[in-house]
Formats: structure tokens, C-alpha cells, sequence
């Protein structure tokens, strides 16, 4: 309904944004770069962000941006299923038939990533979100798995990817070995006040606004509740819009938001 009051062509604020159409916010271009590092030097790398900060979107701009006789993307939520599962998803990602046992699992992993670069010349790439629920067994787990001729090759790039504290886990003694082998340590941050209204602006003129709908008190306000987090601007944006068409609102104008960000608890 709003689409239509507002003359919208499109759902603005949308998940399924192109990672093309994607706001190139500081934080986002500082996550693509340092995701491109990892490429370039291939092993293991760290992304982490605030619920909402943007980690996913910028986590598959950098999946659709590889080439695919190149790289071999394998993405894991590690809060789907158990872990045997996560190793058994690792081998049949890999395009092997699953073993039973866990060690078993672990060389066929080793062996599988080892064809896939040496005689297809084809990168795998793992990325592993969620990654503050893993248990400190799990990451040893991961150290063991993703260490080649005694640590002497990477023929593989692995992205972790989780909230802050998966930083303040890795520098737990159990972990120091696995977090002595990140090549890159990303945290993305929220966006500063003049991205926020980018960002705003950026996502209205996508959906098709002919004239500017958020007014700069709104967007001062968007600002203030959202602490810049983009998931939390999304929601504020989209409810604003809701309650704009309802009340016959041909701008959205700072009281909107503050009543939307009271009915969302923010």
C-alpha cells in the first residue's frame, strides 16, 4: 500500500537488494577490501560486526563478486544443525560422498581441498557464520582441519564470521593457536550520521522516489535510534513508511520516526 501512496516502483529497504545495488558505506567498503585480501593471499581471515552491522551483505557482495572456474564458494551457518553435521556439509560441499568418522571426515576434507587446488587450479572458499556459538573444541577443530603440510600451504581461504566477542573467545588460551593464524581481523561499525542519510536517500532513490520522502529531521532522528546500524535504519525506515501512508503523510518528518522507534522499543 505504501509503495502506491508513495509512488515506489519497488520495496525499498529489501534483503533482496542486489549486492551491485548496495550502499557503499565506509564500513562496507573496508569490509569488501579486507575480504579481498584474504583472497589475494588465501588462509584464514575474521569478520566480525553488531547483529545488523552488514556482515552478510558484505560476506556475499564478496561470494557473487569471485569467479567461479576460480573460487569455490561454501557458505555454513554454523547455528544449523550439529557439528558432525557442519564436517559432513564441509566434505559433500567438496563434492565427496561423507565418511562416518571423524577423523575420517577430516582427511577426506584435507584430501578434497588438496585435488580442488592442485589439479583444478580452483580455490575453495569457506565461510562460516554464527561463528560465536562455536565451542572451543570446534574451533581446535578448525585448526586441526585447515592446516596443511605442517602449515606451510594454504590452498584454501576460510572467513569467519560472528558478533565482537568472537574476538575476545579467539584470545582465549584454547584458542590462541587458531587466532595466531589469521592473515586479516575486520570489525565492521556502524554508519556516521551523514551515511546514515546516504544510505536513506540511497535506498529510496532504488525503489523509485521522484522527491525526497524522508524530511532531514526524520533522517536526524532515523540517526539517533538506529546508532547507525543499517538493520535497525531498515526497520525504522520501513514502519515509517507504513505509518506515513496511514496517516496520509506525503513526508515522513521526525515525529513518525519517533513514534515508530516507541512502538519498536528502540
Amino acid at each position: 500500500m505504501y509503495k502506491t501512496f508513495y509512488s515506489l516502483s519497488t520495496t525499498p529497504f529489501s534483503k533482496e537488494l542486489k549486492h551491485t545495488e548496495a550502499f557503499e558505506s565506509t564500513p562496507f567498503r573496508e569490509a569488501s577490501a579486507a575480504l579481498n585480501y584474504v583472497k589475494g593471499i588465501r588462509g584464514m581471515g575474521l569478520l566480525t560486526g553488531e547483529a545488523g552491522a552488514g556482515k552478510t551483505l558484505a560476506l556475499r557482495a564478496f561470494a557473487e563478486s569471485l569467479n567461479p572456474s576460480l573460487y569455490k564458494v561454501m557458505y555454513f551457518p554454523l547455528s544449523t544443525g550439529t557439528v558432525m553435521d557442519f564436517y559432513r556439509g564441509l566434505a559433500v560441499g567438496l563434492g565427496e560422498e561423507a565418511k562416518n568418522r571423524k577423523v575420517d571426515l577430516f582427511m577426506q576434507i584435507q584430501q578434497a581441498v588438496m585435488t580442488l587446488y592442485h589439479q583444478r587450479k580452483i580455490t575453495p572458499i569457506f565461510i562460516l557464520d554464527e561463528m560465536q556459538f562455536a565451542k572451543d573444541a570446534f574451533l581446535h577443530d578448525l585448526n586441526m582441519i585447515f592446516n596443511f603440510n605442517m602449515d606451510s600451504l594454504n590452498p584454501f581461504v576460510l572467513i569467519l564470521s560472528g558478533l565482537p566477542f568472537l574476538q575476545d573467545r579467539l584470545l582465549l588460551n584454547p584458542n590462541r593457536p587458531l587466532n595466531g593464524r589469521l592473515v586479516m581481523r575486520m570489525k565492521m561499525e556502524p554508519l556516521n550520521k551523514e551515511e546514515v542519510a546516504g544510505y536513506i536517500q540511497h535506498h529510496m532513490q532504488r525503489a523509485g522516489a521522484r522527491h525526497p520522502i524522508f524530511t532531514e529531521s526524520a533522517m536526524e532522528a532515523i540517526t539517533s535510534c538506529s546508532q547507525g546500524w543499517p538493520r535497525v535504519i531498515n526497520n525504522l525506515a520501513i514502519h515509517a513508511l507504513i505509518h506515513g501512508c496511514e496517516s496520509k503523510k506525503e513526508q515522513i518528518d521526525a515525529e513518525i520516526i519517533r513514534h515508530v522507534a516507541d512502538g519498536l522499543r528502540l
